[in-house]
């Protein structure tokens, strides 16, 4: 009896001790695991400084790219970057996901915007920001567009872009735009939802249409709602997704979604910590993380069965490719992309960062990957 008693007792301190391993584990990310790491053969697509970049196959056969930009050849004591200051939405294609053609500034601030183009220009003696979180130096205007991405929306027979403005006049939030022409060029205007105003108050909207032709708009960073058919805006309220979240939850962004072999992939951009034992978290630990250990910016993904959730335990899939999206190209290669994210001390590994990369991707047990065997 005392033994086996004794070995009731073990075998439950062991369960304990693997429960309570697996749950510390949830938020703990692998920086060094080398399934997860960008292939050192991957390089910027060209020499553009660009944030958030997003590709998307047209119906004319042609790739389309776009992303946060800096205004040409403004610099602000001496830093090239976009948190306060920028001029619009840019556009390039590509035949073949290799040489890729600028089709230049298609949506301008200025020109094109409405409530979206006028400057916030803190007064003397106000309070802001004097420097981003990447450490460059902001001026007392802000006026920049973010994240855009743009989408070929089948069952409307037309392109629209999402994007985002930071603290402008016209207030912090995400917008959609429609084309006037059908064309991805544009022009863009407004759509009824957001003529006024931004449609969602904070950053990082999104799109995804279902295979059903119904469209989703995803917010920032855990919120969707359905579209309205005519695309004018929202069809429901706005709505929480339905996530396994850490715990604590950590500041999330960048979210979109994409369907996969029957699946919803929930994609999202993190930061991992590493400690000085070399532990890798996205969960903030008191007293042993802070914004100076912070390693990479990485790309975790959920999936569900629903749309709307219940998501799984989110994995990370690419160290160093946070804010970013997953196509597959004409021959049903997987890609992400990517943008050498200069904060952390992953940026010493890139030459050059803030520039537009695509990584090789595979799906492997149902989890996305990077493909260092396909590297072109």
């Amino acid at each position: 009896m005392k033994r086996i008693s004794l070995k009731v007792i073990l075998t439950l301190v062991l369960f304990s001790a693997m429960s309570c391993g697996f749950a510390t584990k949830y938020g703990h990310a692998d920086t060094n695991n080398p399934e997860t790491r960008i292939p050192s053969c991957v390089k910027p697509e060209f020499d553009y400084w660009m944030r958030d970049t997003w590709v998307t196959p047209g119906p004319d056969g042609y790739y389309y790219m776009t992303g946060t930009t800096a205004t040409p050849d403004r610099e602000f004591e001496g830093q090239l970057h976009c948190w306060d200051w920028n001029d619009g939405l840019y556009l390039w294609r590509s035949k073949d996901l290799d040489e890729w053609e600028p089709m230049g500034l298609i949506w301008s601030m200025e020109r094109d915007g409405t409530w979206q183009k006028n400057p916030k220009v803190y007064k003397e003696g106000e309070k802001y920001q004097k420097v981003s979180l990447n450490g460059d130096p902001l001026d007392n205007r802000f006026h920049a567009v973010w994240a855009p991405e743009l989408h070929y929306i089948k069952s409307a027979n037309n392109w629209f872009m999402v994007a985002c403005l930071n603290q402008s006049a016209g207030g912090r939030g995400s917008f959609i735009l429609r084309s006037t022409t059908g064309k991805p060029e544009g022009p863009y205007v407004n759509i009824e939802g957001n003529e006024t105003g931004a449609l969602f108050p904070e950053i990082d909207g999104s799109l995804f249409e279902d295979e059903d032709g119904t469209v989703y708009f995803v917010g920032h960073n855990h919120y969707i709602a359905k579209m309205k058919p005519d695309m004018s805006g929202f069809a429901e309220e706005l709505r929480q997704l339905d996530e396994q979240k850490y715990n604590p939850e950590p500041y999330v962004e960048g979210a979109f979604i994409f369907k996969h072999d029957n699946k919803y992939h929930l994609v999202q951009a993190i930061w991992s910590h590493r400690l000085e034992d070399g532990t890798d978290t996205y969960v903030e630990i008191k007293g042993k993380t802070n914004p100076k250990t912070r390693y990479s910016y990485d790309c975790i993904i959920a999936t569900a069965d629903n749309v709307y959730g219940p998501y799984s335990k989110r994995y990370n899939a690419i160290t160093g490719g946070g804010h970013n999206n997953l196509l597959q190209d004409k021959d049903g290669n997987w890609w992400a992309t990517m943008f050498f994210n200069p904060r952390g001390a992953q940026a010493a590994e890139y030459e050059k960062t803030c520039r537009p990369g695509l990584v090789p991707m595979k799906y492997v047990k149902g989890k996305f990957m990077p493909d260092a065997a396909r590297c072109k």
